[in-house]
């Protein structure tokens, strides 16, 4: 095994370089990198006093059980153990120790995918010595004053007696005896004092005499004597491959050494330089990739005592930049005259920003490196339509680099006036053309986000349908949906404002050549009515002119040529049409999907003595399941569970049960196909299985698919001329697959599989039907994709594209090997062939392994690369997480976890935005890992995954709660908010509520103290730390970040800070509003605030508004908050609190409400009328009007009446309905009385109705005599019809007379025109026209 040596030797290799890299880190206080665990290699032996005389090796793997490990001596000889079964530790007998097993001693275990680190290593001298032991230091904290280190000995042996000596000391500084092997050194609150060079000894208990040889000496530095550098970049800190760098680390103090480091890769990154001023420079003369990351310094003097880091600095090396981001807040739709803030952000830090509108060469803003940070954006004040536009944001770099700047996501900005936004745009998929029985989906689309789309359908004015992405479906059931369309829209800044509709889609019946074949089915039907009315009419004018009998064959004769050929030029025009036609899809109408049977038992050894058989189909709508016998035989009939199968037991296997058994499924129209057959042969014979493959192609691989009966039964490939098994496998299921690595000619030939019980001695099935395998040359395997996600829901479309550069292609479509759809090959046009293959609506049972191949008159191509279509939405939806969390520092790895619901499944991972799943994995369990490997910022995204089983047309699961992973090397900023308020009486229940985008990841609370941060309670998975019952011991200056439950580098940011008062505790203020709590748009407002303590800070509240709005600590009694230019959006309910200084955040009682209208007029007035609408007789009726401002005067208006009719000043009219006068519309108004010239919006109108007094009694009067009226008339009417009804009979009596003699007289004329040769006034004619007369029934 070469390459496994090769890969040994360069685990056992070691650089002194990189030791001496490691042991600067370890004393300048920087953290670990995390490596992959090491096993841990140590002595034992039964001779405590003398353990060389008999040696045994034990290795034990840290955290996962091995199947294999391996001891490593002198990195070249190699000692292999396979434990019988997998465990955590083994042992190497070594016997006595000679000079020739004397070395250097390592261990590795096995871990897929590859071995371990190796061990420390063990050295073993010549017999009477102990093993030399190993020393290195692990720092708790960062090893600077005052902090704790520990200094580890590793011994090899236990029970042994650990010495630490310290370089000028004669003796031990320190000792312990452990149980162990290995001891801990602790050295408490560091000082300089405790710097020097350290070495470690050990002896037995027992021999006190015999030592070991000394460990290698490590020296101990006290980091941070010095003040830390300043490093710096130039020309910038980011450059492009192959471009040059320097970096400048500076410090105060002259002749020291510095040393650069890259965070990412601390032991092969570190580079030294002496200088004699108090700066280096470390040049890089062309970067590579790989010199992308995050840089730090620090010098040291002679003697290594070092200065504190630097500053961490991120260099970036790529050709190409990042794309940025823009977003516009509130709403890429604005208001003429609103404020509009373009927000641009970009992974990259430390450069500047510029912002671009499309048409214009220069920039619009820029944004510098210095003043970018979270909550940094470009603002446009006071929009105009001259703002309107695409507006971009790009870095903006003041030094030269060969970057290439990439595309940047856009954002159209669109600004309306005071009604209605821009109109949008309504288009049809597929065409405005009705197909039978196929619906069509209409499309609103605008380039902005919007909140809602509605539909109007012109011809029918209450028709309208609402959407929030756009699409609606429209159906012509019955031809309903034919019609004149139009959409609007809504934004969400202005939810009350629909927009102007668009222009009119009218959508048609149908027509067009996507529904051909029924155009052409109704042509042929309609044509052939034609010609059968047209037949029957000549007959018919045949039997008219019946006196031509002479020329009635030769007539029949020519009208039977003629239809013929009217038939034969209709059948050659339909041809002629069909064959012009050139179809762009082809409809795969889906057979009933193929169930699948499978035997089972609970006599592993010998499943002849219990045998059922299951059956199981990948329909959703399957009712029941029939099995059947040798292809006739009627066994049984069950319906179907819940899980879509049913179960037939045999019992005991007799000669009665051999035979062949296959199943189907029944749905409620259509019986699918047979299973494959299972053909049982007897007792102590397994069922025989059945052998397939995809055609061989020379020189790839190629799978050989065993299908057995029967779960937990071994596998064997057999070929024919062999008498040995080809290929063995053990229990994996009900098939296996057998693969030959490179087909080539050797491997042809005939192949049979069987399958045996899994213990012996075995019980065999007969062989397969034998498989030939014979490579045939072949085009190359043709082009095959799926036009959108291969995942897709129940009802989805499914579009299959299948190509090859090749001209005039016949295609196939396969489903797991088997033939759905084929087309045949086009002349109609040169170049490359391409067929589409269209499922219309996917089922559940749809789904499976699709592929395709292409042939020509004799040869056919390679099949194509599967796609596995999976339907989803069948199994119960699985778990994602991130391990070890969902957040990761570029250039790591991430593993992601996919927990499902049942064993044996296939795994797919997605990614939002990719077409297709990027990993797919096989289980045996019910879980599955997907490792992300050296992540960087384009692999940030929602991931969700499925599973699904591959037996059963791949019926999946529903997508998993999309995981969001961040790559990144900061955490983002959290949010903290208080609910209800920061501002909290005292007594009541408060949480806090930490927020932010990254989720799976816990948050902590901290409290600021006058000293220090402390932990507010224990941390929360999901953010809310609840204070119940507060006082003043709760209130303070909160913040909070995120916990994450793993170790990582990545930089965590506090978040905003939150000052919680509590109040109840002083006196309440008082709150005016200057010049008045009604001011117009644009003008200016002062609130005051008046407590009754000096010395105070004053804090402004607003209703529904978590956080205060201002503070103020004013030298008085009274705080002013200026207000200018007040908006629409600063009307609301105010308040204000104070608290002292000596007591911060101990408030005030909160001031009495005051409520502020920004508006040019005041909001209406609502109008009500008491005890109701409607007038009684006699009484009077109270309209109530009341507005939302006290100290107004209200006015009552009568419509049809010019003047105001009445003032009020508590709302309050009484109406009257003298004469009728008091019914009609009412509407109300007020008018402050401090601004006596501005009057509100007048109220909703309410209508009176009803009657009372004298007027009343005339109209009821009056509708009594009319009502009188109605029905004298309708009894005169009355009267005249039961006159009318008794002539009736006498009528009838005449009518029924002369209908008789009319028809008489026809029958007549009719006899006489039949017998040509019978006079008209014959007696007999008269005699036959009385015998004809008197039967006439009527």
């Amino acid at each position: 095994m070469p390459g496994s040596l090769l890969h040994l030797e360069e685990l056992t290799g070691e650089s002194p370089t990189s030791e001496r890299a490691f042991k600067y880190r370890m004393s300048l206080g920087m953290t670990s990198i995390v490596m992959d665990p090491q096993p841990e290699l140590w002595i034992e032996s039964n001779y405590p006093q003398a353990p060389w005389e008999n040696i045994t090796l034990w290795c034990r793997s840290p955290s996962r059980i091995s199947s294999k490990f391996l001891l490593l001596k002198d990195k070249t000889q190699m000692t292999w153990i396979r434990p019988s079964h997998k465990t955590f530790q083994v042992s190497f007998l070594i016997g006595a120790l000679t000079e020739s097993n004397a070395g250097l001693y390592r261990c590795c275990y096995w871990k897929d995918p590859g071995w371990s680190k190796p061990s420390k290593v063990l050295e073993l001298e010549a017999p009477g010595q102990l093993p030399k032991p190993i020393f290195w230091i692990q720092a708790e904290t960062p090893p600077l004053p005052g902090c704790n280190v520990n200094i580890l000995c590793h011994g090899w042996l236990q029970d042994l007696v650990f010495m630490l000596f310290k370089e000028g000391y004669a003796e031990p500084v320190d000792y312990q005896v452990p149980t162990g092997t290995m001891a801990i050194f602790s050295i408490d609150n560091l000082t300089p004092e405790d710097e020097g060079v350290y070495i470690c000894r050990t002896h037995i208990q027992m021999l006190p005499t015999l030592w070991s040889e000394p460990s290698n000496p490590l020296k101990l530095v006290v980091a941070g004597l010095y003040p830390k550098p300043t490093l710096t970049v130039h020309p910038g800190p980011i450059m492009a491959p192959g471009e040059s760098l320097n970096l400048r680390c500076q410090g105060p103090i002259y002749g020291m050494t510095f040393a650069l480091m890259r965070v990412e890769d601390l032991e092969k990154s570190f580079y030294h330089k002496k200088t004699i001023k108090n700066e280096a420079y470390f040049f890089f003369q062309s970067l590579k990739i790989q010199d992308t990351g995050h840089y730090l310094c620090f010098y040291y003097d002679a003697s290594y005592r070092g200065s504190l880091l630097s500053d961490v600095l991120k260099i970036w090396v790529t050709d190409t930049f990042p794309k940025t981001w823009l977003l516009a807040r509130p709403s890429p739709v604005v208001q003429m005259g609103q404020n509009v803030s373009l927000r641009c952000r970009g992974p990259v830090d430390g450069v500047g920003l510029a912002l671009y509108k499309k048409g214009e060469d220069k920039p619009v803003q820029f944004l510098d490196a210095t003043s970018i940070d979270d909550n940094t954006s470009f603002f446009l004040n006071n929009v105009t339509y001259s703002d309107t536009g695409i507006y971009s944001c790009q870095y903006l770099l003041t030094w030269k680099t060969s970057i290439r700047m990439p595309s940047h996501n856009t954002v159209e900005l669109m600004v309306v006036g005071k009604y209605k936004p821009p109109k949008p745009s309504l288009s049809a998929w597929p065409s405005t053309v009705f197909k039978l029985g196929k619906a069509i989906t209409l499309r609103c689309r605008v380039s902005h986000p919007v909140l809602e789309f509605s539909l109007e359908w012109e011809e029918r004015g209450t028709f309208q349908k609402f959407s929030v992405d756009g699409d609606f479906i429209i159906s012509n059931v019955d031809g309903k949906g034919t019609g004149t369309y139009s959409c609007s829209y809504r934004v969400e800044t202005h939810p009350n404002i629909w927009s102007h509709r668009s222009e009119p889609l009218k959508l048609m019946g149908p027509a067009g050549y996507l529904t051909w074949n029924y155009v052409l089915n109704e042509a042929i039907r309609l044509s052939l009515i034609v010609q059968l009315v047209a037949l029957l009419l000549v007959v018919l004018w045949i039997r008219w002119k019946c006196r031509r009998l002479r020329i009635r064959e030769a007539w029949l004769l020519g009208t039977a040529q003629g239809v013929t050929m009217l038939f034969i030029v209709t059948a050659l025009l339909c041809c002629g049409e069909m064959a012009s036609l050139i179809l762009l899809f082809l409809e795969i109408v889906m057979p009933t999907p193929k169930p699948e049977l499978w035997a089972e038992t609970n006599f592993p050894l010998a499943p002849w003595k219990n045998l059922t058989l299951w059956c199981r189909s990948p329909s959703g709508s399957t009712k029941e399941f029939v099995l059947l016998k040798d292809g006739t035989g009627w066994i049984a009939t069950r319906p179907a569970s819940e899980q879509v199968r049913a179960a037939f037991p045999l019992g005991a296997l007799t000669q009665s049960h051999t035979g062949s058994y296959h199943c189907h499924s029944w749905e409620e129209m259509a019986v699918s196909e047979p299973s494959e057959a299972l053909e049982l042969l007897g007792t102590d014979i397994l069922p025989k299985p059945v052998i397939s493959a995809s055609p061989p192609i020379r020189g790839q691989e190629l799978q050989l698919r065993c299908k057995g009966w029967l779960a937990g039964m071994g596998f064997a490939l057999y070929k024919e001329g062999q008498q040995e098994p080809v290929q063995q496998l053990g229990a994996v299921g009900r098939e296996a697959f057998f693969t030959i690595q490179r087909m080539e000619d050797k491997d042809e030939g005939n192949y049979s599989c069987r399958t045996h019980t899994e213990q012996r001695p075995f019980k065999w099935s007969e062989p397969s039907e034998p498989l030939e395998l014979v490579i045939k040359e072949m085009y190359p395997k043709p082009f095959f994709k799926t036009w959108a996600s291969p995942v897709v829901t129940p009802g989805a479309r499914v579009t299959f594209n299948c190509s090859t550069p090749h001209q005039h292609m016949s295609f196939i479509l396969y489903k797991d090997g088997s033939e759905i759809a084929s087309s045949d090959r086009s002349w109609a046009s040169p170049g490359a062939s391409a067929a589409h293959f269209l499922i219309i609506s996917v089922g559940i049972g749809d789904g499976g392994n699709y592929s395709c191949r292409y042939y020509d008159f004799s040869i056919w191509s390679e099949p194509s690369d599967p796609v596995e279509l999976v339907v989803t939405e069948f199994y119960p939806k699985p778990t994602l997480l991130a391990q070890p969390g969902p957040v990761v520092f570029p250039g790591k790895s991430v593993t992601l976890r996919c927990q499902g619901t049942f064993q044996g499944m296939r795994f797919a991972l997605l990614q939002e935005g990719a077409q297709v799943p990027l990993q797919f994995q096989s289980v045996s369990g019910n879980s599955a890992d997907f490792l992300l490997h050296t992540v960087g910022a384009e692999d940030s995204g929602n991931y969700s995954c499925i599973y699904y089983e591959t037996t059963m047309s791949n019926r999946g699961s529903y997508l998993s709660i999309p995981l969001m992973i961040w790559v990144t090397d900061t955490f983002p900023k959290p949010w903290l908010l208080a609910e209800p308020s920061s501002v909290v009486p005292m007594g009541q229940n408060v949480t806090l509520w930490c927020r932010g985008p990254v989720h799976g990841v816990g948050y902590i609370l901290h409290k600021e103290e006058a000293t220090s941060m402390q932990l507010w309670g224990s941390t929360s998975n999901d953010g809310a730390f609840p204070i119940t019952n507060i006082s003043g011991a709760s209130m303070g200056r909160y913040s909070c970040c995120y916990h994450p439950d793993w170790t990582s580098s990545i930089k965590i940011q506090p978040s905003n800070t939150l000052e919680l008062i509590v109040t109840g505790l002083l006196p309440k203020p008082s709150l005016l509003a200057q010049p008045g709590p009604m001011v117009s748009p644009g003008e200016n407002m002062t609130l005051q605030c008046q407590g009754e303590l000096p010395d105070s800070t004053f804090v402004l509240l607003k209703e529904g508004t978590q956080e205060p709005l201002e503070q103020q600590r004013p030298s008085g009694y009274r705080a002013d908050f200026w207000m200018p230019a007040v908006r629409g959006e600063d009307s609301g309910i105010y308040s204000c609190v104070y608290y002292l200084d000596s007591a911060p955040f101990a408030a005030s009682n909160h001031s009495d409400s005051l409520e502020i209208w920004v508006t040019d007029k005041p909001p209406k007035p609502s109008l009500s009328a008491w005890p109701g609408t409607m007038f009684k007789l006699g009484k009077d009726i109270i309209l109530q009007c009341r507005g939302p401002l006290p100290g107004v005067e209200f006015v009552l208006e009568h419509d049809g009446e010019e003047a105001p009719q009445q003032f009020s000043e508590d709302g309050d009219f009484v109406i009257n309905n003298v004469e009728g006068k008091g019914i009609g519309n009412y509407s109300c108004s007020y008018r402050l009385q401090a601004y006596p010239d501005i009057w509100s919006e007048p109220s909703d109108s309410l209508e009176l109705v009803g009657a009372a007094g004298p007027v009343a009694q005339e109209c009821t009067v009056g509708n009594i005599v009319r009502s009188s009226l109605i029905v004298v008339v309708v009894v005169a009417l009355g009267v005249v019809l039961a006159i009318e009804w008794k002539k009736w009979p006498r009528l009838r009596t005449r009518g029924s007379e002369t209908d008789g003699r009319d028809q008489t007289i026809a029958l007549e004329e009719c006899n006489q025109e039949g017998e040509p040769g019978t006079p008209a006034n014959s007696p007999s004619s008269t005699s036959r026209r009385i015998s004809v007369e008197l039967p006439v029934p009527i």
